[in-house]
């Protein structure tokens, strides 16, 4: 496996970004090309370092490129996402399981944010978000403005949040309130058994806050762990499994037409027993 993480300090004025790469590495430009697409070239100009992707952008005297190549994370091919509502400034979407929130320093080709830019040729802004490993209904804002709105509707709890999960166990027959604190804040989750069968319970989670992995912690800590939870629970690196976590449904008031939208995933998509 082929990984690269490279600072090149520009000395020339005005050579092209894909011409800088080319001179230092042993890569091929047709490899360059595809890398850049994917998101694992950033440029430093002043104080600044942004991703970049335009093969022939001219570099200035003193820029810094910075390369982080990592052959199988480029090789990923991700599952595409199914768009559910497009309201122009902002959509929503199916995020498969497998597929990331947003990019990291080694590319964001398998992120949900550059796939929704590559289909709907539009900016797209993370205004929340759900696990690598979780699946489940997404919005993502196409402009600055909106992906305000939708963060202060986060940020004010007005966004209905409705999750399934799948845990070993037998759970308790009754609708039960989780809130230990998660990293020292206030954690929320209401917890309602679904189903039962062969020793696994088909949770309904409602979250009244959004922490990292609050779903997750509540469920482990409470003695039930989501299966193919490697970090919380006890599954194995290799257990065959995907985390059984599912976002199902969102509730919004519309920051447009300012109308109640509620999206539920139709019953093929959602995991079961």
């Amino acid at each position: 496996m082929n990984v690269i993480e490279k600072k090149i300090i520009i000395k020339d004025e005005n050579i092209s970004l894909i011409d800088a790469l080319s001179n230092h590495t042993d890569l091929s430009k047709q490899v360059l090309k595809s890398a850049l697409d994917k998101g694992c070239v950033w440029l430093k100009t002043g104080k600044k370092i942004n991703r970049v992707r335009r093969v022939k952008k001219p570099l200035k005297k003193g820029s810094e490129v910075f390369l982080y190549f990592n052959e199988n994370i480029l090789s990923s091919i991700p599952t595409k996402p199914e768009l559910l509502l497009d309201k122009q400034t902002y959509s929503v979407w199916f995020k498969p399981a497998g597929v990331f929130a947003q990019g990291s320093k080694w590319g964001d080709h398998c992120a949900l944010t550059r796939l929704v830019e590559k289909i709907t040729h539009r900016d797209s802004f993370l205004v929340h978000r759900l696990d690598r490993a979780t699946s489940g209904i997404m919005v993502i804002a196409h402009n600055k403005k909106m992906a305000a709105a939708f963060s202060k509707l986060f940020a004010k709890r007005q966004i209905n949040k409705v999750y399934l999960a799948i845990v070993n166990g037998e759970f308790p027959n009754k609708t039960v309130s989780i809130d230990d604190k998660i990293d020292g804040k206030t954690a929320l989750s209401h917890v309602s058994l679904l189903e039962k069968s062969d020793g696994r319970s088909l949770l309904k989670v409602e979250i009244e806050t959004g922490r990292k992995h609050q779903i997750r912690k509540h469920l482990s800590a409470f003695g039930f762990a989501i299966i193919g939870d490697r970090m919380y629970g006890n599954a194995p690196k290799n257990y065959p499994e995907n985390l059984q976590l599912q976002a199902i449904s969102l509730a919004f008031n519309c920051p447009i037409d300012k109308k109640d939208i509620a999206l539920v995933l139709a019953e093929n998509k959602k995991i079961m027993l």
